[in-house]
């Protein structure tokens, strides 16, 4: 029962990691003819979002260590070490990605189209690298 419990919180967590990113699809749409107050609030609704995902992330991470100590699998199988590296690699995107972009838009001649163009890039980026470790969970494959 625990580790149904916990297959269920890293399955709930992974959908909270990634379903904000499709909602911020639509919202990056709004963003390019946006005037400068409803930018602001799309901006907040941006950041939210992408603090949200970091939260789920630490669930998502906790409950993975869970799942690999309580489960049949070893760190060592090729599924866990693929799914590892890709994570690491989103963790460093997702700090890099959105906040410095975010933060651009305060600045004084910031071109926001260009802006709007780097978080939609980002996102779909941050997507590509969660699919990935989506398929590496699911899949299982033994690539050595």
């Amino acid at each position: 029962m625990a580790y149904q419990f916990l297959l269920y919180t890293h399955i709930l967590s992974a959908v909270a990691s990634i379903g904000p990113f499709f909602v911020l699809l639509a919202l990056i749409k709004k963003m390019r003819v946006a005037e400068a107050d409803a930018q602001q609030a799309y901006i907040h609704v941006f950041s939210s979002s992408v603090r949200l995902v970091k939260h789920a992330g630490h669930v998502l991470v906790a409950s993975g260590v869970l799942l690999i100590l309580n489960g049949p699998w070893s760190w060592k199988t090729s599924w866990v070490v693929m799914t590892i590296i890709v994570m690491f690699s989103s963790i460093f995107f997702l700090a890099r990605a959105f906040s410095p972009t975010l933060k651009g838009f305060n600045e004084p001649g910031a071109n926001k189209q260009a802006l709007v163009d780097k978080l939609h890039r980002s996102v779909w980026i941050y997507i590509f690298l969660l699919m990935l470790m989506l398929w590496f969970m699911t899949m299982k494959p033994n690539l050595w």
